[in-house]
């Protein structure tokens, strides 16, 4: 172990939905000295694909989310200098860097890395494109991959909570197979965003045990097996073999060391360590200093992802996987999500609020959020008389269905904005109720709940969740969750620490029970939790109405775009 950690620093790199965000650490001590962030300039596209990129504007269909993979590289040329010259220091001390990305996030490229859409004739091909997270396009592929996987009894299903996700990559590439052939017998590697960029990083492609067993249903050293697969599709027998099958590498480790046109691009020394990649939520547990047992950390930004670690492996309706060592070694990690939480509360201010409020906000130099949450702090719980799904982009557990929709029950001519962004806010604190308690049912302890990401800040939120779970809300220490437990894994990585937990209590952070549950309020939620939960189930298992809704919208919106073609 390193003797100087006080004059040696680490990168990490957080990979989000938007932008990526580096960050300059210490590695004694976990101070993060500097940060440099980098919009992607393409952002997600959802709705067309535009001409500067494919020749001609090319319609997307709903339910659809790319990427351009080159947005990424720039982050690597534009943050990571930005935070090294924000921390004022000499770039030579830096040891070590690591990435974390959002998952599952999908990138095909040829044998040499190059992505498809990097290829000559395929920049006018949708399925050459990274399809991002949010990616729900490939729901009829999953639902084939659930019903054969319950057919044959496959034993890998359990651990996915009985279903798992059109947002994963099995489904994604049998969709690709299925839609376009062409561009999926072009593709050499079926790459996770996290291990791409890796790949780019030190040049060599090295799949993270993270991905591999959440996202990509490998249990017990193996994928699905060739047999099952053949049973979807005609050729995806083949796909491990041919498109997934590559080495592991556990989390912490060594995926390389930086290569010269790297450190070009990001002013770092060449040859210093370039750790494993992994996922922004998995990757935030050690930043949170959350690696033992019953610690459940929700990461809250545009959707939720829930992970903790457990010393027993069971089988949790709608989890999005366990795996061992999947967040920590020796321990089983776990992984649930919610698809929508930022998300919802960002589209409900967009679209649905009178311009009146709009205007009172900015006469009061407040953003539309914190009006609404000023006004809506003042109700007592119930006051609203309403009762919101909080499913507008579907949901990942435990029903893992996105063809479901949001709803909100109880609207009369009396309602108000604050009353509905109330119940918004609610809706989300009963969908992790609902995963809470899905755990607890299985066996799995669930003891504190330590909150990650800029939503932390809404102290109205935090503590409708502590009230709500009846459980205790820590909050990480960090306004760079993800990109801390990045810069953790790099320390490890580089040899300052022998392991992820050791390096976790020097560096991580966390604010303890900063929100406590009140007990006449979360009485006074149990009733509301118990109307969701009817909800919830009816939507969700008893009928098909919001399956059937989308259905319709999808119908109607490739007659329009027929006619507009015409």
């Amino acid at each position: 172990m390193s003797d100087d950690r006080d004059d040696q620093y680490v990168v990490g790199v957080d990979f989000g939905t938007l932008s990526g965000r580096a960050v300059v650490v210490r590695v004694s001590d976990g101070a993060e000295l500097g940060t440099g962030v980098h919009a992607y300039p393409h952002a997600v596209l959802e709705d067309v694909l535009p001409a500067h990129l494919a020749g001609v504007e090319r319609p997307l269909p709903p339910e659809w989310a790319l990427q351009v993979p080159e947005d990424y590289r720039e982050v690597l040329r534009v943050a990571v200098p930005a935070a090294v010259a924000a921390a004022g220091i000499d770039p030579a001390r830096v040891v070590g860097i690591a990435t974390d990305f959002t998952a599952c996030t999908m990138v095909p490229t040829r044998a040499d890395g190059t992505p498809l859409n990097e290829v000559d004739g395929l920049a006018d091909r949708p399925h050459a494109y990274v399809k991002l997270w949010k990616h729900h396009a490939a729901q009829q592929q999953a639902d084939r991959i659930n019903e054969l996987a319950r057919q044959r009894e496959e034993p890998w299903l359990g651990r996915y909570g009985g279903l798992i996700s059109s947002e994963w990559e099995f489904a994604k590439g049998l969709q690709m197979l299925e839609e376009d052939p062409a561009v999926y017998d072009r593709m050499d590697h079926w790459v996770e965003a996290a291990d791409w960029i890796v790949w780019q990083l030190c040049g060599t492609y090295v799949r993270n045990a993270c991905t591999a067993g959440y996202k990509g249903i490998r249990q017990e050293g193996r994928y699905p097996d060739p047999e099952f697969l053949a049973q979807l599709a005609p050729g995806f027998d083949r796909f491990v073999a041919d498109k997934v099958e590559h080495r592991i590498g556990a989390l912490g480790d060594v995926a390389g060391t930086l290569t010269a046109e790297a450190a070009r691009w990001t002013g770092l020394p060449e040859g210093i360590a370039v750790a494993v990649g992994n996922v922004d939520a998995h990757v935030t547990a050690p930043a949170a200093q959350a690696v033992g047992p019953g610690q459940m950390v929700a990461i809250m930004g545009t959707s939720t992802c829930h992970v903790m670690s457990a010393e027993v492996v069971r089988e949790v309706p709608g989890m999005c996987g366990v795996v061992d060592g999947g967040i920590v070694a020796g321990l089983w990690g776990y992984e649930a999500g919610q698809s929508g939480v930022g998300d919802i509360f960002g589209w409900f201010t967009q679209h649905a609020v009178p311009p009146a409020y709009v205007e009172t906000a900015a006469a009061a130099g407040e953003s539309v959020h914190e009006h609404l949450t000023r006004l809506a702090a003042a109700q007592e719980v119930g006051e609203h008389g309403l009762v919101a799904l909080d499913w507008h982009s579907g949901n990942r557990s435990v029903l893992v269905d996105h063809e479901l929709s949001g709803l909100v029950m109880g609207l009369t001519l009396a309602t108000r904005a604050e009353d509905v962004y109330r119940a918004l806010l609610e809706a989300t604190a009963f969908g992790t109720r609902v995963i809470v308690n899905a755990f607890r049912d299985s066996g799995v302890p669930v003891e504190e709940l330590i909150i990650a990401g800029g939503l932390a800040r809404n102290a109205l939120l935090m503590q409708i969740y502590a009230d709500v779970t009846r459980l205790p809300l820590s909050v990480i220490g960090s306004a760079q969750g993800p990109a801390l437990g990045a810069a953790i894994h790099a320390a490890v990585a580089a040899g300052a620490y022998p392991d992820v937990p050791t390096a976790a209590k020097q560096m991580g952070r966390v604010r303890r029970h900063v929100h406590l549950p009140d007990e006449r309020r979360s009485s006074a939620y149990d009733a509301l939790f118990e109307e969701y939960q009817a909800l919830h189930d009816h939507f969700g298992r008893a009928t098909g109405s919001m399956r059937r809704l989308k259905g319709i919208r999808r119908e109607a919106v490739a007659r329009r775009r027929t006619a507009q073609a015409r």
